[in-house]
């Protein structure tokens, strides 16, 4: 099974280099990928040739038995599936036992949003007297207003926020750039905080490049945009779960409910496959079935 882990390395650069897949995406197919090995080699399977699909099957089946759900399973069978493709085209394996193996069939899961009223309570959340909160205003309207993953906010820089023209530039998966428009509310938060909260936060960081900053002038992380939307949405008395890619889901789902169009939304998120922003109709109508329910005489 040497060879197999020797391969590990050269794929996981290959999708690093040649496919200019993020980290969290890498780290994922590694994570799935060191698991199957492990499996292979527990159980006697040392050379990649002899594994055969029943193989596969059999690591797929402890996967279910330790309670793993069907879309984690399913991320295992693409990450194996695509390893066996590379091994082969490498010419570290002669076959790929993976050209017949099924997809187990997913349970479609919606979304969960916040109400536009939901929404607007937690943007007026931050206290706007301290540059805490009007960062953090800025932020939000940021994340609400353009449906960016936290990913990409927090890795904004000062030159992809283009305020006069009311746009910014967004990097998100593979690297590939797209430009999302800003509405006039967020326009004029970040405003605010590039001029009156961001000095101070970056007073002795003068060449500070990134966009949202925390109290000692380093970028912003995912650990803090999580915790400061937590703590609003509780001082807004939001009793949902919350994180940030709910605010990504509102923002699709509140534009198709108001009429945008289904490709529009579809290049603001970043979405390959318009398959995937399908999903925002069914939130759409799903809304619109409970609000018939509730207020209906007759539901």
């Amino acid at each position: 099974m040497k060879d197999a882990q020797f391969a590990l390395e050269d794929y996981i650069h290959f999708l690093k280099v040649e496919r200019q897949l993020s980290a969290n995406t890498t780290t994922s197919y590694r994570r799935d990928l060191e698991e199957y090995l492990n499996f292979l080699q527990i159980s006697g399977h040392e050379v990649i040739d002899d594994v055969d699909r029943q193989v596969i099957l059999s690591h797929l089946q402890a996967l279910k038995d330790s309670g793993k759900s069907s879309r984690t399973i399913s991320r295992h069978i693409s990450s194996i599936r695509s390893f066996h493709q590379f091994m082969l085209r490498e010419k570290v394996a002669s076959q790929d036992p993976t050209v017949h193996l099924e997809l187990p069939k997913l349970e479609q899961k919606l979304p969960r949003v916040l109400s536009m009223q939901e929404v607007e309570q937690l943007i007026a959340a931050p206290d706007d007297s301290k540059p805490q909160g009007i960062r953090d205003e800025a932020l939000l309207e940021i994340l609400y207003g353009t449906g960016m993953r936290v990913s990409e906010l927090i890795g904004l820089d000062m030159d992809d926020i283009h305020l006069s023209m009311g746009f910014v530039r967004v990097f998100g998966k593979g690297g590939k750039e797209r430009i999302i428009p800003l509405g006039g509310r967020a326009i004029q938060s970040c405003k605010r905080y590039i001029n009156e909260a961001r000095p101070i936060f970056i007073e002795k960081l003068k060449s500070a490049d990134a966009l949202f900053v925390n109290m000692r002038g380093a970028r912003l992380t995912r650990q803090g945009c999580w915790k400061l939307l937590k703590a609003h949405a509780s001082f807004a008395g939001i009793e949902k779960e919350l994180t940030p890619h709910i605010l990504r889901h509102s923002f699709a789902t509140h534009l198709i409910e108001n009429g945008a169009d289904l490709r529009a939304v579809q290049e603001m998120l970043g979405h390959a496959d318009i398959s995937t922003t399908q999903i925002y109709t069914h939130v759409s109508r799903t809304r619109l079935k409970e609000v018939y329910v509730q207020f209906h005489p007759r539901a």
